[in-house]
């Protein structure tokens, strides 16, 4: 098969290593470094599995600048762009899928359309209308930033928004792509995929923000959250995962997906989904008022970014925490080697770990690192089960 995806974020760059393993793929991205770097098997995203796979498989991987002229007799497209949450729509930014469908249109391919960005509900359905040359067809994505190809190559489920026999080609490409063939392949409507998606998102979310509220509730009262944690978690019904304490949750996916999931539910009584948004923002408060009584003078953030191994910034919970603390007049530098630029939000950036630890009388940092084990008596976190 001849597949084309469109935009290297985690998501893409992922279905473009995965399906290179058995299906002729081209990459576009408007980051011409990405698709230089793809295919000089240099990863344009923080994830091991694909630096190794580049490094060390053979893929069928190419790359194009000239998109969409040389675009011809592709079989599928698949979209990855990104589609941010706009607070002023109250709904996902789907221009960049919308500017992707008129290049296909304008090309000499009419190749079956894999939308893979997070869409609002009914978007496909809509879309489709517009577009009706080709078949679009929404598969949502579940992986994790940091792991996106890991967790393609072990699907925990194949969801195809189709039951067209192009949307069964298309599951059988990725589960033939996959390491684990012994997995459940499901075709819904396009609207029960897309509600899929953010429903996942916003379970994780919701599971995040309680064990977030728990441990606010453990710290006002001089609790053990480690032990209220571990001793709820041994029910099977709830289980021992998801369930570390952190600032808040953060990222590219579940801010913007539970607000995108509340906005669908204009029409519809909910109380839930409103909460998830509210407790986050009410945690970020509380760890900053915990942070304030401290009474540092300097604060030092270590690393931006929501988890080792990723490079994304953006929402991070750490950026809200930040905002809070410098309104309350405390001076802040930070530590984040991902930012090129000499301030963040108008504090220093440090480039020197060594000085960064010297000059900051209290380190934020939202999970536990071994660069952080010599100012142990420092540190300000909420990460129970990483720091052994």
């Amino acid at each position: 098969m001849k597949i084309i995806v469109i935009g290297l974020g985690y998501v893409g760059t992922a279905n473009a290593v995965l399906l290179s393993q058995l299906n002729e793929v081209t990459c576009f991205d408007l980051d011409y470094s990405k698709t230089d770097n793809i295919t000089k098997g240099i990863s344009p995203i923080e994830d091991k599995e694909v630096s190794y796979y580049l490094s060390s498989k053979k893929l069928n991987l190419n790359s194009s600048k000239n998109y969409p002229v040389d675009i011809d007799n592709f079989d599928f497209a698949i979209i990855a762009t990104p589609t941010n949450y706009d607070v002023n729509t109250n709904t996902f930014d789907t221009s960049s899928i919308e500017k992707s469908l008129e290049n296909i249109k304008k090309s000499n391919s009419n190749p079956t359309v894999i939308i893979r960005s997070t869409i609002p509900v009914g978007y496909i359905k809509k879309i489709q209308m517009k577009y009706n040359d080709f078949e679009i067809i929404f598969v949502p994505e579940f992986l994790r930033e940091g792991s996106a190809l890991k967790d393609s190559l072990h699907p925990s489920r194949i969801v195809i928004g189709s039951h067209s026999e192009k949307g069964k080609v298309f599951a059988k490409l990725l589960l033939d792509s996959s390491l684990d063939k012994n997995v459940q392949i499901i075709h819904t409507n396009s609207i029960e995929a897309e509600s899929s998606k953010l429903f996942s998102n916003a379970y994780l979310a919701m599971r995040v923000a309680f064990f977030n509220e728990l441990d606010s509730f453990a710290i006002s009262n001089d609790l053990s959250s480690k032990e209220i944690i571990h001793a709820i978690s041994l029910d099977p019904r709830i289980g021992d995962f998801y369930n570390n304490p952190s600032f808040g949750y953060g990222g590219y996916c579940l801010p913007k997906d539970t607000k995108q999931l509340l906005a669908n539910f204009e029409k519809t009584p909910q109380k839930i989904f409103k909460a998830i948004v509210d407790s986050n923002a009410i945690r970020k408060d509380f760890i900053a008022s915990e942070i304030t009584k401290l009474k540092p003078k300097t604060i030092g953030i270590y690393k931006l970014a929501m988890k080792e191994g990723s490079d994304n910034i953006r929402e991070s919970s750490m950026q809200g925490i930040m905002k809070r603390v410098k309104a309350k007049g405390i001076k802040v530098i930070v530590y984040e080697p991902l930012i090129k630029e000499k301030r963040f939000l108008n504090s220093e950036i440090y480039r020197d770990l060594e000085l960064f630890k010297k000059d900051a009388d209290l380190i934020l940092c939202n999970r536990s690192h071994p660069d952080l084990k010599d100012v142990q008596d420092r540190i300000f976190t909420r990460d129970l089960f990483n720091q052994d």
